[in-house]
């Protein structure tokens, strides 16, 4: 069975069992994670957090309120985008962005992949990473933080192994940048892995770094062409080594199942 003819429901329940079948023997293949906790993660990088935010929120106001306006005429009402997202310690939390897509759907009634739905303003506000403004108003609520791992969907939270749910450990920030200058779609082991090295390192001079390569990361011409262009596929599990696997990377067994109408497990 052709793999984009899945349905919502089928993709999740692919995830299900893939975390049924695998995630116990990938568990015990796990390195603990031991998160940094100091004066400066419990009480500094807060206050960094407010402080920055509120000149950030205040500088962009009118940045903000143009691509309000001319999201509005792109792709009408509602302006803004809002998700449910996990936060520190596995609490959920609401994301607040521009809308950049339509709601276009398919013969299913099911909305049609993001690449397809994005439009030509949008993938301007992606490539300059303007949609990511907003941002500084969960920073300010205290739901983010300026550096951390990528907020990700409640979806996820199951799909997790023992050693990759420590990324909850801190706050959500703007981004947790590689360290490398990459220029190429992370893949999800290596995108895991940078956000438990920055869990089992954050200090102030680790966040002055990781601010430094993410603004190489933001204005590098080439990984915003790739922001822009190229959507990565949904992060649904692991393979049997225990590598983090987007939903391209399941083997096509998985999905003669679902052709065949069968509902057991493959090994």
């Amino acid at each position: 069975m052709d793999r984009a003819l899945l349905s919502k429901a089928q993709r999740a329940d692919l995830a299900r069992r893939l975390a049924e079948e695998r995630l116990t023997t990938v568990n015990q293949k796990c390195v603990p994670v031991h998160p940094r906790v100091s004066f400066y993660t419990r009480f500094v990088k807060r206050a960094i957090d407010i402080a920055v935010s509120l000149l950030a929120l205040t500088v962009t106001l009118p940045i903000n309120l143009v691509i309000g306006v001319i999201t509005y005429f792109d792709v009408g009402r509602p302006i803004f985008f809002t998700q449910d997202r996990i936060g520190k310690d596995g609490k959920l939390f609401k994301i607040v962005k521009f809308r950049n897509m339509t709601n276009e759907t398919d013969a299913k009634g099911e909305l049609l992949p993001a690449a397809q739905r994005v439009t030509k303003f949008g993938s301007f506000v992606r490539k300059t990473s303007l949609d990511e403004l907003l941002n500084f108003w969960s920073i300010l609520k205290g739901d983010m933080s300026l550096i951390g791992p990528r907020p990700l969907p409640p979806s996820y939270a199951t799909r997790f192994n023992e050693r990759h749910m420590k990324r909850n450990a801190v706050r959500p920030g703007l981004e947790c940048p590689p360290r490398k200058k990459v220029v190429a779609l992370r893949n999800w082991q290596d995108q895991f892995e940078n956000d438990i090295w920055y869990v089992e390192n954050v200090s102030f001079k680790t966040d002055c770094k990781m601010i430094w390569y993410l603004i190489r990361f933001a204005l590098d011409r080439k990984n915003a062409v790739l922001r822009a262009t190229k959507i990565r596929s949904s992060f649904v599990g692991y393979d049997w080594d225990g590598r983090a696997i987007s939903y391209d990377e399941v083997p096509q067994q998985y999905f003669d199942c679902y052709a065949a109408g069968e509902e057991s497990s493959v090994a």
